[in-house]
């Protein structure tokens, strides 16, 4: 028997759907913070986390419970070096390959973890942790060396996470750059990076961008809602601002002319409460259409899916000041703040939709 042309279509289009669905569910994971003194057991938390089909973590620091908690649990983890461990394990390669076997090898491969990033957002001048910026590569190539030497570097990147703070311009996105009184720290860390096959870890915060300039930064330019292109650069237009500030990162990176490097956020968020600006809505709509919106690529970047760190699981009551307090996709007893769900239960509703509009009338025309 040959199959109609309308079987083969819509045969394709379910493919089609079913691997763009698939591909979203694998771009978004989820911060999870601890500093609250009311937030639930690790194994608890886990269980949040696979309840609500969440793929990925990023983790702070190796928290035995937590590491104890996500075994065999099918969760990909980044797994933190504490700021406050990058002296030791720089200035002593025994420390580095005690800190690899007790938190690196004593779960994997139960645990897997994806990515060690050594340090976050380490300032290298004019920040309380500028001391520590002549640690963080010479610790990284210590916790590097260990895993290369167990043959996991391919499974296993070692990397950093900065924020937006390094760049020195980032408008508009093609001319942005890295300050040049940090190139001398990052260049370095580029190269390895280069080296290492591994991506720079990025916190992007669009929230802050539009609360410090909303006079140049429309609210709807900052969570997605704006309906035309807001700023043209070049070839390239952009319509929301997660994506000019990512592609500002994508093209400092390329302008420092050392190579290639990937960039995956390992945070984003908004918060619901605590300052101009955080409004519940507000959090609701940013985080609902960054979900939607990462499984494609930036104007830069169109053809990679951008993998992507929610901050954060939870309301972290002991954080300061108050503004950090509410930037939780959940609240400690482990309800939902915001309505929008994950992974299957997003593709429930995304496939309905979808089918309905494009499947169901090419259906009705071929009959």
């Amino acid at each position: 028997m040959i199959m109609s042309s309308f079987s083969w279509v819509t045969a394709l289009l379910l493919l089609l759907y079913i691997a763009k669905l698939r591909l979203a569910d694998a771009q978004i994971g989820v911060c999870y913070g601890m500093l609250g003194n009311n937030l639930p057991a690790a194994k608890e938390v886990i269980d949040v986390y696979r309840s609500n089909n969440i793929k990925r973590m990023r983790l702070y620091d190796p928290n035995q419970a937590a590491l104890q908690a996500l075994r065999n649990s099918g969760i990909e983890l980044i797994l933190g070096v504490p700021n406050s461990d990058l002296q030791g394990l720089a200035t002593n390669s025994d420390s580095a390959r005690q800190w690899v076997q007790r938190n690196v090898l004593s779960f994997w491969p139960s645990v897997k973890i994806k990515y060690i990033t050594v340090g976050n957002e380490v300032r290298p001048v004019g920040d309380s942790t500028s001391w520590m910026a002549q640690y963080v590569l010479p610790a990284i190539q210590n916790v590097y060396q260990v895993i290369r030497a167990q043959g996991l570097h391919d499974q296993i990147k070692v990397s950093t996470a900065i924020d937006m703070s390094l760049l020195g311009n980032s408008f508009p996105p093609s001319q942005a750059s890295f300050r040049a009184d940090v190139r001398s720290y990052l260049d370095l860390i580029i190269g390895y990076l280069v080296y290492a096959g591994a991506p720079l870890l990025t916190n992007i915060y669009p929230y802050f961008s539009y609360k410090d300039n909303p006079r140049d930064i429309s609210l709807p330019y900052a969570i997605f809602t704006s309906p035309n292109v807001v700023v043209q650069d070049g070839q390239y237009g952009y319509q929301n601002l997660f994506d000019a500030m990512l592609d500002a990162v994508h093209a400092a990176i390329d302008n420092t002319g050392i190579g290639f490097v990937e960039v995956v956020v390992s945070e984003s968020g908004w918060p619901s409460s605590g300052d101009f600006g955080a409004t519940y809505d507000s959090a609701q709509i940013y985080l609902d259409n960054l979900i939607r919106h990462v499984n494609g690529g930036t104007p830069r970047r169109p053809w990679k899916p951008t993998e992507t760190y929610l901050f954060a699981m939870f309301d972290e009551n002991q954080k300061n000041p108050e503004l950090e307090k509410h930037f939780g996709l959940f609240f400690p007893n482990k309800q939902k703040k915001y309505s929008f769900g994950f992974g299957a239960e997003r593709r429930r509703e995304f496939f309905a939709n979808e089918f309905n509009a494009t499947v169901v009338p090419l259906l009705k025309s071929d009959i």
